[in-house]
């Protein structure tokens, strides 16, 4: 893989980071996940079940150092706990979802602490203390695959969209957290996906084709402990 990362560099893709180019190698290596009867409800579908303590699905993806992620008790609930150490390493899920019948994104999510704030439009400011990928393959092309970034910000304000420094055509950064947020508190999100992926790349998708979470340092030489609740789509 190591190999494959450096050809891209080699032959035509030097601005794309190793972080968007892995992630859209496994869309190719991946093998697909179904979804099974407990995860396709009639309102909703079940992305993660971290409150059931399962991962099922999920792949590890280390890109420089790897983040701990394991499951933990708090607030009386279970919950997938990240931390990272100078670290770049996330989960990813590669399932197919219909996003005009379940336009909405849900998730939870919690930080014990904030980065300093840095410039993320560029290459060096390129880490969150927490980020959620939505995505749609190119297939073949792997090069086409688009993707939208929720991130919590360390700089931006809160709404405030930008173009991922390293992919800028096909990787958009949107900031649902900031640094005015509270660290140590709970927040529950819905993001309307069909919207946004219509607004940023001027185009109709039906169907996502994977799932990430990720809590990076590695650009800050910094430490973050964050929770991440359940994931899951719903048509409201």
């Amino acid at each position: 893989m190591r190999a494959l990362l450096a050809s891209l560099s080699l032959t035509g893709f030097p601005n794309m980071s190793q972080t968007v180019a892995y992630l859209f190698i496994c869309f190719l290596l991946v093998p697909g996940t179904a979804l099974s009867k407990e995860q396709l409800q009639k309102d909703h579908i079940v992305i993660g079940r971290f409150s059931s303590s399962e991962l099922t699905g999920w792949e590890e993806k280390v890109f420089d150092n790897k983040t701990a992620y394991f499951f933990t008790k708090i607030d009386d609930q279970i919950v997938l706990k990240s931390v990272s150490n100078d670290s770049a390493s996330g989960l990813f899920k590669e399932v197919t979802v219909d996003i005009q019948k379940y336009p909405y994104l849900n998730w939870r999510w919690r930080i014990e602490n904030k980065l300093a704030p840095m410039d993320e439009s560029q290459k060096a400011g390129d880490d969150y203390v927490a980020r959620l990928y939505v995505m749609v393959s190119g297939g073949l092309f792997f090069w086409n695959t688009k993707a939208l970034n929720y991130v919590w910000s360390s700089r931006s304000k809160k709404g405030e969209r930008w173009p991922n420094a390293f992919a800028p055509d096909n990787n958009r950064m949107v900031a649902v957290r900031t640094a005015d947020d509270q660290v140590g508190t709970w927040y529950s999100e819905k993001r309307n996906v069909y919207d946004a992926f219509k607004h940023e790349f001027g185009e109709e998708v039906r169907l996502i084709d994977g799932v990430a979470i990720m809590t990076d340092t590695d650009n800050s030489n910094t430490r973050a402990t964050v929770y991440y609740g359940d994931i899951y789509f719903s048509k409201e």
